[in-house]
């Protein structure tokens, strides 16, 4: 009986831990889509040229990159504990992998536009940039139901997960429209403005990647759990 009980316990805390383990994984997800809603704001804003509203959405930005460092941090210790299956843990491990790999571009892509904001940007420049940073909340948004997807219908899942692929393109698309736009224009900017620049529109389009990436993980996820 004494036994039967230590069971019911085990298989009771085992089922509690992974509730929170996923509670946790649902918060790094929610503030992975936050970075790039800040990041698409703050683009937004600088192309407009309202430098301290820009500013301040980076900051944000910042801020929610701490807490996402500090979950993940949280979620690791939580999955080290053995009273998980382990194909659980690894599935759970290598989706927040991703999403923290993502919300470090995010962050690289926020540093760099932080560092042109005082700079003079041909207001040509800006049009593929937006456009890049309002596909990335549309391509995360599509991400963020894929992954919830998983656990109630898979084929769903699967379905939003390829999806990804085609914005990913109509991202990488901007990404050349902006290469493009910085060698016509290099000459009338300072060579350390035309780098940041690249940098910024690099770190966006590894957001898109970081992206497809996961997605690509989804629907292997997905058609393991169709069968």
């Amino acid at each position: 009986m004494i036994l039967r009980k230590g069971k019911n316990m085990e298989k009771w805390l085992a089922r509690r831990r992974k509730s929170k383990v996923l509670e946790l994984a649902d918060r790094q997800i929610t503030l992975a889509m936050d970075t790039v809603a800040e990041l698409e704001k703050a683009v937004v804003a600088a192309a407009k040229s309202n430098k301290e509203e820009a500013r301040t959405n980076i900051t944000h930005l910042s801020k929610i990159e701490h807490e996402i460092d500090e979950l993940r941090r949280i979620i690791f210790e939580e999955l080290t504990k053995d009273t998980m299956a382990p194909q659980d843990r690894e599935d759970i491990m290598h989706l927040v992998k991703r999403l923290d790999e993502m919300a470090d571009h995010v962050k690289d892509a926020a540093r760099a536009l932080d560092l042109i904001l005082e700079t003079k940007i041909p207001e040509a420049f800006w049009k593929p940039l937006v456009g890049m940073a309002t596909k990335l909340v549309e391509i995360t948004r599509i991400l963020r139901r894929a992954i919830e997807a998983l656990g109630t219908d898979p084929s769903e899942a699967r379905k939003l997960a390829m999806t990804i692929d085609k914005i990913e393109g109509e991202i990488d698309e901007g990404y050349q429209k902006a290469k493009e736009l910085l060698l016509k224009y290099s000459n009338d900017m300072n060579v350390a403005v035309v780098l940041f620049l690249l940098d910024l529109a690099e770190e966006m389009e590894h957001v898109a990647d970081s992206c497809d990436d996961t997605a690509d993980y989804v629907r292997i996820l997905a058609a393991a759990r169709e069968f």
